[in-house]
């Protein structure tokens, strides 16, 4: 966030009042959601293993990936893969 915030020409504080007034959320937040939503297209659209979604959603290991995932969408990857008519709603 802070080569983001020297970018823009403001404070990490500045910068992230500014991302969120803009974006509707918190810079992390948004980062976050953007993660969840790539991930779960991932998921549903490809064959990739998890720990390949893991590293292109940014995470370093399919634990941690796999935690956010859940948290995010109370289900684990694998499941939230193999049930029918999910939605991507994060």
């Amino acid at each position: 966030m802070q080569s983001l915030a020297t970018r823009a020409g403001l404070s990490r504080a500045a910068f992230a009042q500014r991302f969120a007034s803009k974006v509707g959320a918190p810079p992390l937040a948004y980062l976050t959601w953007w993660r969840m939503t790539t991930a779960a297209r991932l998921l549903r659209d490809t064959d990739l293993p998890l720990r390949s979604v893991a590293e292109r959603t940014g995470y370093a290991t399919e634990f941690a990936f796999a935690k956010a995932f859940k948290r995010e969408f109370g289900t684990a990857p694998g499941r939230y893969r193999n049930e029918p008519n999910q939605a991507v709603s994060a």
